[in-house]
């Protein structure tokens, strides 16, 4: 756990992440390439090695962050303790990746016993290390699925939602009003050198699925009314990040998409002026991808654990 205090002011674990992200996304800004987009390799979701579980929300980006800048391929990760309990030993100089786990504060005397006071919860930093830092221990081989097992899944995971999405336009979107998806027919898609067309296809269709989840009777997220408001921007970064989430989980190559300079400097401009932004946006987008993992009724389990 960090608790240092740092240039004479104390430690803050909010700022030190959307710094790191930021960081990332400025490194990738010349060809719009985010944490999240590292074709293949950011297909894998981060792991603890010891629980196996997938890290969750903003630590999902944190460390892909940490994984584009050190050139990390594995997904799994631990803290220190963690790798010398598996029996391995992290190398002499190498430096932590810093994420987040929220604690419960306790409540003051007079307020032990009051039912109405909701709990609060502190931002905590720890380290932990990607498989690539440690010696003694092997990652497991990720169960190998063909594109087509893939594909099934996928497809299988949106019809289960009951989305409508119907085909045969220009671009893709959602449409609040009319609660629809209009998505271009997937031949329209096309493959690059790190990814097929039909992933390009499943990779935008998981974006707009992550809209459709935040309709007003569903998880009723505030979408903005126009192109350049702050709502509109912040609700694309959930989309992209739920889309990202879900393209790890499924194995689904990303790729920027075409859109990105439109929104890269209103999403930099965000993070920059609230440093908790990115938590919010990261938080929506983990409940976003369970809610709809509910109305599929299955549970994603990321391929490289399996």
């Amino acid at each position: 756990m960090t608790t240092a205090v740092l240039s004479g002011t104390k430690f803050n674990v909010y700022h030190a992440i959307t710094e790191k992200i930021v960081a990332a996304i400025e490194a990738g800004a010349g060809t719009f390439t985010m944490p999240w987009h590292r074709g293949r390799t950011a297909a894998f979701m981060p792991i603890n090695a010891m629980t196996e579980a997938p890290y969750r929300g903003v630590n999902v980006i944190s460390l892909w962050a940490d994984a584009m800048a050190k050139g990390f391929g594995a997904g799994h990760w631990a803290s220190y303790r963690q790798w010398k309990s598996l029996g391995a030993q992290v190398r002499a100089g190498e430096k932590g990746s810093m994420i987040v786990f929220f604690k419960k504060a306790e409540p003051s005397d007079e307020k032990q016993d009051d039912e109405s006071v909701r709990p609060r919860f502190i931002a905590r930093a720890s380290h932990v290390f990607n498989v690539a830092q440690v010696d003694g221990w092997q990652a497991p081989l990720p169960a190998w699925r063909s594109d087509f097992e893939i594909n099934q899944e996928v497809e299988a995971f949106v019809q289960a939602t009951n989305a409508e999405v119907r085909h045969g336009f220009d671009r893709a979107l959602y449409r609040p009003r009319e609660d629809r998806i209009e998505m271009p027919n997937p031949e329209q898609f096309f493959a690059t050198d790190t990814r097929t067309g039909t992933e390009a296809y499943y990779s935008v269709l998981l974006h707009e699925v992550t809209h459709w989840s935040g309709a007003a009777h569903r998880l009723n997220r505030q979408f903005g009314e126009r192109f350049g408001d702050r709502a509109y921007a912040f609700e694309e970064l959930v989309a992209e990040l739920g889309a990202a989430f879900l393209c790890a989980a499924f194995g689904v190559a990303n790729e920027p998409r075409d859109d990105h300079a439109a929104y890269l400097s209103s999403w930099l401009e965000i993070l920059d002026r609230d440093y908790k932004a990115i938590f919010t946006a990261a938080s929506q987008a983990q409940q976003a991808v369970e809610y709809l993992c509910q109305l599929a009724g299955a549970p994603l389990n990321p391929p490289n654990v399996q």
